[in-house]
């Protein structure tokens, strides 16, 4: 399986690797990445890798099968064989906009109080949809809500817990329809602040609320009786 280093260090942009296969369909498997893969409402990085000769092979997004990160190249490039060294390097903007989206997407759920019905994680806008029941959400008080924790620059760090601890406080899963990945006996948490989020999450994010900058909320949708769609987007 690849070793997956963003977990630890979500704001190293580089490191080698040795391609361990290219698969039928000419995806490319490393022993060891920075390429965060499409998961839990995020989008795979993208970037290059770089061949020992300067020979640069474009990523355009990067998948999981298997337990396994699958880089996959951009159309009608020579493909390197197993063996290989390489750099892998992900496009820093990129990856860096969706850090702070990320994070901002989880200071959304500490001041909606409603479950989490669906989500997704973009460069330039982002959404949350939830089950607001009898709830009513204004988006005026959000966007300021959001800018307040942002200036507030709380820390943002990341631990892990055991399934067992986990099962035994089912109130940190905040997401309805998506359950954190289980099997490995252990569950990536992400905190914010003392007390301001806490929730499973295994994407990349901040380092301090503040990184983030000012975001606003662009609009809120109905989606269905119970189910609101809030659009956030940087301002």
């Amino acid at each position: 399986m690849t070793d997956m280093m963003f977990r630890e260090d979500a704001y190293r942009t580089e490191c080698p690797a040795t391609i361990t296969a290219v698969n039928g369909r000419g995806g490319i498997l490393l022993d060891q990445t920075v390429f965060y893969y499409t998961s839990g409402g995020q989008p795979g990085d993208r970037g290059s890798l770089i061949l020992a000769d300067g020979t640069e092979i474009s990523i355009a997004t990067t998948i999981q099968a298997d337990g396994d990160i699958v880089h996959v190249p951009e159309s009608d490039q020579a493909l390197p064989g197993p063996g290989m060294a390489v750099t892998a390097r992900i496009d820093w903007e990129y990856r860096h906009k969706l850090m702070r989206m990320h994070t901002a997407m989880h200071l959304m759920c500490a001041i909606v109080p409603c479950g989490v019905t669906g989500g997704q994680v973009g460069d330039e806008k982002s959404r949350l949809d939830f089950d607001t029941g009898d709830h009513v959400l204004d988006k005026d008080a959000i966007s300021e809500a959001l800018n307040r924790l942002i200036a507030e620059d709380h820390p943002v760090s990341a631990d892990w817990t055991t399934e067992e601890e986990l099962d035994a406080s089912p109130d940190l899963v905040r997401t309805m329809s998506v359950r954190p990945p289980r099997g490995s006996g252990r569950v990536r948490l992400l905190k914010i602040g003392e007390a301001v989020d806490l929730q499973p999450c295994g994407g990349t994010h901040v380092a301090h609320t503040g990184e983030i900058g000012p975001i606003r909320v662009a609009k809120i949708e109905n989606k269905g009786k119970r189910n609101r769609r809030v659009h956030i987007v940087f301002d």
